[in-house]
């Protein structure tokens, strides 16, 4: 006979978040490791665009940080070879140069003591909807993590090479896990690795599910209340855990010479 029944569902809410504290403790891989497992899962899932777009990490040191070496896809990265970098986009660690587009990391990085790993991309849907210039409409349960949390900048400010491109990102991203950018893409920003690498499955899908939703109608809101409660809970750090895990396990299935350590 089942006990739980006549729990409430904050109880069976604390109890499973209990659970999932228990069960998906902190990762084995290192930052490098997790970086480049990130660049391969978000490839398998469209959102390689050639040379263009960035998936960075803190590095140990104050003021540096991870970043793919220019010229390199997203299903070429390695732990071995990821560049150190500072934030003038200085080489530390590695051989080669970092996308000088870079440069918008560091704004966001100085901006946001809180961010750990910064993911930007050019997925297709995404870009699709970015040429509307229409914001992200989050009203699907799956996609809740971003309810409220994804900002828009409207105007294109050119290629974000400067720092007048760095400065007005960052503000426009304010506080908020993600913001879609007007006739250019999206950027997510995480606590984590594993929170930041779930953010950007999820945007692509939000704005493919949003594409196909205004084709047919008109989107409906999600209530309120409920969107609030869905978003605190789907953003849980071991519910992103437990999404990295199944994402890294899907890369190195399909990309074993990411991990070369």
């Amino acid at each position: 006979m089942g006990a739980t029944f006549d729990d409430s569902k904050a109880d069976l809410m604390q109890r499973a978040e209990q659970r999932l504290a228990e069960n998906f403790t902190e990762t084995r891989w290192t930052t490098r490791q997790k970086l480049a497992l990130t660049c391969r899962a978000l490839f398998d899932r469209g959102h390689d665009s050639g040379l263009a777009g960035q998936i960075t990490a803190r590095a140990e040191a104050p003021g540096t940080y991870y970043t793919q070496r220019l010229g390199l896809g997203f299903d070429e990265i390695t732990d071995d070879n990821l560049l150190v970098v500072d934030e003038d986009l200085a080489v530390i660690e590695g051989e080669g140069m970092a996308n000088p587009a870079n440069r918008f990391h560091s704004w966001i990085y100085r901006a946001r003591p809180d961010v750990r790993c910064i993911v930007h991309t050019h997925p297709f849907h995404v870009a699709a909807l970015s040429m509307l210039e229409t914001p992200l409409i989050v009203s699907h349960m799956d996609t809740t993590p971003l309810y409220d949390d994804c900002a828009f900048l409207p105007i294109w400010p050119g290629v974000p090479v400067g720092n007048e491109e760095g400065e007005i990102i960052s503000a426009a991203l304010g506080q908020k896990k993600a913001i879609l950018l007007a006739h250019h893409g999206q950027i997510v920003v995480g606590t984590s690795v594993e929170e930041a690498c779930s953010l950007a499955v999820l945007i692509e899908r939000a704005a493919a599910l949003q594409l196909a939703a205004m084709a047919a109608g008109t989107i409906k809101e999600l209530p309120k209340q409920l969107a609030r409660q869905a978003h605190d809970w789907t953003l849980l750090p071991r519910r992103s855990a437990a999404n990295f895990a199944y994402y890294a396990r899907r890369a190195l299935a399909g990309h074993p010479d990411a991990i070369t350590q």
